[in-house]
């Protein structure tokens, strides 16, 4: 055989792997969901994938497996470009073995994550399996083991992105638990340790696939996954926006976009956004967007709405958001919010995108529900996420700040680097009715006119105790600021505590509590 025969065979391997099984592709299709490959070129910049372990197929002999070997073995790996910038990926392919992984297919993914870990690059996972390769036995629960252990090695090195595009069952699930996001497609994607026939075997509940595991359920209920997407195309275009947020690596700058426009005096909006009755509730998300460069790029946005994360930028530099949501149980932190938080918090500091964190919370919510659920070990992450955060902290108290969830959000306490105050703010162990109905409860109880007398003794204490005015003279808040000007200090802020460093004790690790 001569070279140029030999250069023609070549061509023809490749078309054969590329072209895949026409019948399965149409089903595929047919369900709503494109092909590994269509995937991937819909996610990627034109023309800058490329391929590696196309020819690799697997090893078994087992249940006449040997009879059927196709290339790749269920699986499309290799890297490419989004935004210009290098990523690695997987996706899996449901046309071969429905995408169930075996030996020879989890070491294309280890492949695939031990470059990104060694080149300092992002890695992207698009899911749509089975689950395990049934005939293949315990390699393939070897195999699965394999992808979680480098998740864990990777994690807080280089962003991990898991992207679900049909069924995710079993321990299949625990890979992208354990990357940074995960997003899904409302009714096509499913996340489940056990499926619905198994519990109604086990536990004789009926429920469907979509009630179980859809989208919709782990992205307002569980607060598994970070997104619902509309569609693959709309999940691509998510992706695209998220990872233009974060750094390459833990060790790399910040993507910065360049910003021409004009810095207003002030944005006034803001100086009249704060109802005068400190009872009514407004949207905290609308005062974020008006001071962000563009609307917050929310993440979990369905899930614990009492509190806001998200990315955003200022004069074109990122920043992650966590803010109290007033329109939503009043913007307690119960057990969902802290745990929500708490996570975005802590890959925000992994990556150095500092933290700007805008408060109005009332304090924790009470009940023997959250106490019984572990209200204060889930607050706990809260506080132990921001006290061990060293990227600035740059902190805004728009109106209540109450209690222990005072201390949490990010104070000076817990070494927030700038805190700004608004004048309307309040700072106080709790909220003035609550404060004079025990301090005072014998002097309204004799009191000619209680009512007039609580309404006083209530006046009196916010003004002596409430007031950012009594924090600002302890040295707790730094400066208290008209509204208007948020975005100028939040700016500034940045430029003079952006190169800031912290020296800590060395330890292998904390002991955050889980």
């Amino acid at each position: 055989m001569g070279t140029s025969d030999k250069i023609k065979e070549l061509e023809k391997k490749l078309k054969k792997v590329s072209e895949g099984d026409q019948l399965r592709i149409d089903k595929q299709h047919k369900a709503g969901k494109m092909t590994a490959r269509e995937r991937i070129n819909a996610l990627l910049d034109a023309d800058s994938f490329v391929e590696l372990d196309a020819m690799v197929k697997h090893r078994s002999n087992n249940f006449g497996l040997e009879k059927k070997r196709p290339d790749g073995d269920g699986v499309v790996t290799g890297h490419g470009t989004i935004n210009g910038r290098t990523v690695y990926l997987f996706a899996q392919d449901f046309t071969v073995f429905g995408g169930a992984l075996g030996e020879a297919h989890a070491q294309k993914i280890c492949k695939v994550m031990d470059l990104a870990a060694k080149t300092g690059c992002p890695m992207i996972g698009l899911n749509d399996s089975g689950g395990a390769r049934i005939q293949e036995g315990v390699v393939s629960l070897g195999g699965y083991a394999e992808i979680f252990y480098r998740n864990v090695s990777s994690s807080g090195v280089i962003p991990q992105f898991s992207l679900i595009l049909g069924p995710c069952a079993g321990g299949a699930v625990y890979s992208p638990a354990m990357t940074d996001f995960t997003l899904m497609v409302k009714d096509t994607s499913h996340m489940f340790i056990t499926g619905p026939d198994v519990i109604k075997t086990v536990t004789h509940e009926e429920v469907t696939f979509e009630d179980l595991g859809g989208a919709i359920t782990h992205n307002s209920v569980s607060g598994v996954a970070h997104l619902a997407c509309e569609s693959e195309e709309d999940m691509f275009e998510s992706l695209r926006e998220l990872i233009s947020y974060v750094p390459q690596n833990n060790m790399e700058s910040l993507p910065i976009l360049p910003y021409t426009k004009e810095e207003p005096d002030g944005i006034s909006e803001l100086d009249e956004i704060i109802p005068d009755n400190s009872t009514v509730p407004y949207d905290m998300l609308s005062l974020i967007n008006l001071i962000c460069d563009e609307d917050l790029f929310e993440v979990q946005p369905h899930w614990a709405k009492n509190i806001i994360t998200g990315f955003g930028r200022l004069r074109g530099h990122p920043i992650g958001v966590v803010a109290n949501q007033p329109s939503v149980l009043a913007g307690c932190l119960d057990i969902d919010a802290s745990s929500k938080a708490a996570r975005f918090v802590r890959f925000c500091d992994a990556f150095n995108i500092p933290l700007v964190t805008f408060v109005d919370v009332p304090g924790f919510l009470p009940g023997t529900e959250q106490e019984h659920g572990g209200i204060i070990r889930h607050g706990a992450k809260l506080l132990y996420a921001f006290s061990e955060a060293s990227v600035p902290k740059l902190t805004v108290i728009t109106r209540k700040a109450y209690g222990g969830a005072y201390d949490v959000m990010a104070s000076k306490h817990i070494r927030a680097d700038l805190n700004l105050a608004w004048p309307t703010a309040e700072i106080a162990v709790m909220g003035a009715d609550g404060a004079v109905n025990i301090i005072f409860r014998k002097d309204i109880g004799e009191a000619d006119d209680p009512v007039k007398a609580h309404k006083e003794l209530s006046d009196n204490y916010k003004e002596k105790f409430a007031s950012p005015y009594v924090a600002a003279e302890m040295g707790y808040i730094d400066r208290v600021i008209f509204p208007r000007e948020t975005r100028k200090e939040l700016i500034l802020g940045l430029e003079r505590y952006g190169n800031k460093r912290e020296n800590r004790p060395k330890r292998k690790h904390g002991n955050i509590p889980l």
